[in-house]
């Protein structure tokens, strides 16, 4: 009668272990399935192309699954997820403003809607006009805003006090209801 070895018996237990996720694994890719749009509509925010903005997630979703594995902080994943998002987004807008002096305004595809649209196309058109306009604190804190985070969260990932995120989007929202209100004041017959 032929016996198995020992250790053979060992080796498919950990050959099969190391198939399977571990635990980190099977949470950090929970986290991307939860936050991966947030955080790409974001990014897109900075006029970011949307493959960079995809390797961009990726790159988050790494150092996330470092952080976590040096057993580092799991206080608020979320707004560490996008402070890490809002300096890798900055990092990636100055290395393309470096390599191209082209403004990413000109590089915009505006392929027009529907004529039943058109009258939406142009109050959204005004609206995003007057964002750019907006400091680029005010637009980033409109942003992580539009993206659910808290006043707490934004003042976090911004690094900046929680009167500052509420003056910030105070202002901006001031602005846009004001040019919503003119907009339809014009369009009214």
């Amino acid at each position: 009668m032929a016996t198995i070895p020992a250790d053979a018996t060992i080796g498919v237990a950990v050959v099969s272990s190391a198939a399977r996720p571990s635990k980190l694994e099977e949470e950090v890719v929970a986290l991307f399935e939860q936050h991966r749009n947030s955080l790409l509509r974001y990014l897109l925010s900075f006029r970011i192309a949307a493959p960079d903005a995809e390797e961009i997630v990726q790159e988050i979703f790494l150092s996330l699954f470092q952080h976590l594995r040096r057993g580092k902080s799991r206080a608020n994943l979320h707004g560490w997820l996008f402070r890490v998002a809002h300096n890798l987004a900055l990092k990636t807008r100055i290395r393309a403003m470096r390599q191209s002096p082209a403004a990413p305004e000109d590089q915009m595809d505006r392929a027009p809607g529907p004529e039943e649209r058109l009258e939406e196309l142009q109050r959204q058109d005004r609206l995003l006009a007057v964002v750019k306009v907006l400091p680029e604190l005010d637009r980033c804190c409109l942003s992580l805003r539009a993206e659910g985070l808290r006043y707490r969260e934004i003042a976090e990932v911004l690094g900046i006090s929680l009167g500052a995120v509420a003056n910030s989007l105070e202002k901006s929202l001031s602005r846009l209801s004001r040019a919503d209100e003119c907009m339809r004041f014009h369009a009214a017959p």
